[in-house]
């Protein structure tokens, strides 16, 4: 019976160590934490990842509305100065034949003739002097020689002050001054077109380009005046649409 009893204690486990449960226990929680962060670091890495993404995708959508946006200013402008150019030559091609109706003068009937040519700043001269010397005061700039075109357009003003074609050269002009960015003088021509030939057709666009002006000076407030004053007088015009898309861009911007 003595050999039954200590066989039967031999095959009972003794009771496992309580400090060492714990033990185990605590490494298992601490297995499961690990896992938890090593996901959710996984998780962060993955949002940032997509943030990027959807910056990078921002950026691209802000390149190619750049890209639109100059593409169809420079469509803009070589309209406007096509459009000009038309109807300058068609201008010319009604003085052609309005004076080709005329009999020529005889410089031996007409003593101013006689004399030589006509001092500068002297209207009575031929109408065709003023358009070709305007033409090419133009075609400078279009050609993009901006310097020239201004030295060009001001021998013009000086010469001709009193040309139907005075208030245009003065507007090209304040033109040449704005795209060679000195806004000052720009302002300052543009200005002379509101000031001496309120009748003009170039009148809306003088005071869009004054606009224009002031907020590249980042005169903010006078800017918006102005661009409300060409939405609220030409707003069917192409001024008037183009001071609309300045202010919108200008709240955008909060000025």
């Amino acid at each position: 019976m003595l050999i039954v009893a200590l066989a039967g204690c031999a095959s009972t486990p003794p009771d496992e160590d309580p400090v060492q449960i714990k033990l185990k226990d605590l490494d298992s929680r601490l297995a499961r934490i690990e896992r938890v962060m090593a996901n959710q670091s996984l998780l962060d890495m993955a949002n940032q990842q997509e943030a990027l993404r959807a910056d990078l995708r921002a950026m691209h959508n802000d390149i190619d509305e750049l890209s639109n946006n100059l593409e169809a200013s420079r469509r803009q402008t070589r309209d406007l100065y096509a459009d000009l150019d038309q109807r300058m030559k068609n201008l010319e091609a009604r003085g052609s034949a309005s004076s080709g109706a005329a009999p020529a003068p005889n410089p031996a009937n007409n003593p101013a003739a006689a004399a030589g040519p006509v001092a500068a700043g002297d209207t009575s001269a031929s109408g065709t002097d003023d358009k070709a010397i305007y033409q090419t005061a133009f075609n400078l700039l279009k050609d993009g020689q901006y310097d020239k075109a201004i030295i060009a357009f001001q021998n013009f003003m000086a010469a001709y002050p009193s040309s139907s074609l005075a208030d245009n050269a003065q507007y090209w002009l304040g033109e040449a001054y704005y795209v060679n960015k000195d806004f000052t003088h720009a302002q300052s021509s543009f200005q002379r077109v509101v000031d001496r030939y309120p009748q003009s057709r170039k009148l809306p666009d003088a005071l869009l380009k004054i606009g224009y002006c002031r907020y590249e000076m980042k005169q903010f407030d006078s800017a918006k005046t102005i661009l409300t004053q060409v939405v609220a007088q030409y707003g069917d015009t192409s001024a008037g649409h183009l001071a609309q898309q300045r202010l919108e861009k200008m709240a955008a911007e909060k000025h």
